[in-house]
């Protein structure tokens, strides 16, 4: 199958694509979350005849949304095959695929349901842990645009995997704001389908982490590459930090949530210090609440996880351009050190 000719139709429950979704799918569910509950429900109680029916007698009355809804997707994907599926490729997905024919609009049933994809994602991910590639490990404070330097790396074509952006959280007390965190299952599809995009590289290229981001833990396979990995780590001067904190988690916008996040590590910060964070947020003075958190929270606990981690190849610059060109020069210098060991 194409990926990239493919639009994926999830007819599983809201509450079940909410939690991990094939990449660009629309939900079309049969069943709200309470019906597939009740169903359920009936199911262990008087057996699949009755669940059938009940299913029968809630499904009959959308067939008109249904239809309607599948015909918007063709319409907005004529080029794509239509490709339908449920958890298992049982008959949710089995029984729209066929009524949906029958009105003409031609699609068809992914073999196995979701759960047949989440097979093959295990054990390419077991697989991609012998593997056993060189890892390239960006390292550096809050703020020193870390995040930035690998995206432009990737636009370059860089073999970067963005594990933040995979799990969809920025890695801190702070990093859900603004976002949606994935799921264990969402992340891992992500980051097995930018996996499969770098199948031929030697090398992979990564921020620095700790084995969670969020609530998300990172394959024991990455953690390892992070922790013996070839490593740089990258240095800006405050003012400079303090920029990149205030672009990224935007105060101005999300100085609510921001506050509330401060919560979860107050009790790490001297009472005073939290005290003047939340009067610089209310007052409005964002700089020095980013400097107050640099100081006092994230840098002492940054070198404290340097200092067991391997040595790094550092690197001092004013912008964002320094690094990249000094990232790209020291990436050459070891690959032609690989190349030629």
């Amino acid at each position: 199958m194409n990926w990239n000719q493919t639009q994926f139709v999830d007819v599983r429950s809201p509450a079940e694509f909410d939690e991990y979704a094939l990449p660009g799918a629309v939900n079309i569910p049969l069943f709200t979350n309470e019906e597939r509950a009740e169903v359920g429900t009936i199911y262990k109680k008087e057996g699949k005849q009755k669940a059938i029916e009940k299913g029968l007698e809630m499904v009959g009355p959308k067939l008109s949304h249904f239809y309607h809804n599948m015909y918007s997707v063709y319409e907005c994907h004529p080029e794509k095959e239509l490709v339908v599926y449920c958890w298992r490729g049982g008959m949710r997905s089995k029984s729209f695929v066929s009524v949906m024919n029958m009105l003409g609009i031609t699609c068809k049933q992914l073999p196995g349901g979701i759960r047949s994809i989440r097979k093959r994602i295990i054990d390419d991910l077991e697989k991609e842990r012998k593997r056993n590639r060189v890892y390239y490990v960006i390292a550096g404070g809050t703020g020193t645009a870390k995040t930035n330097l690998l995206h432009q790396l990737q636009l370059e074509g860089y073999p970067v995997i963005d594990l933040e952006g995979l799990a969809n959280h920025r890695g801190s007390a702070f990093g859900q704001i603004g976002r949606k965190q994935h799921s264990q299952k969402q992340f891992e599809l992500c980051l097995w389908l930018r996996l499969n995009e770098l199948t031929d590289s030697p090398y992979l290229i990564v921020e620095a982490e700790s084995k969670r981001i969020g609530t998300i833990i990172l394959p024991r396979f990455i953690q390892n590459g992070i922790q013996t990995g070839k490593r740089v780590r990258l240095h800006m001067p405050m003012q400079e930090r303090i920029n990149t904190l205030i672009a990224t988690y935007q105060p101005h916008c999300y100085r609510y949530e921001i506050k509330e996040s401060l919560k979860k590590i107050e009790r790490k910060l001297p009472v005073d210090v939290c005290e003047h964070i939340h009067h610089c947020l209310d007052t409005e003075d964002y700089e020095k609440a980013a400097e107050l958190l640099l100081v006092h929270y994230y840098d002492p606990r940054y070198e404290h996880a340097e200092r067991k981690s391997k040595s790094a190849q550092v690197f001092y610059a004013s912008h964002i351009k320094e690094h990249v060109i000094n990232v790209k020069k020291w990436l050459r210098q070891e690959m032609h050190t690989f190349a030629t060991s």
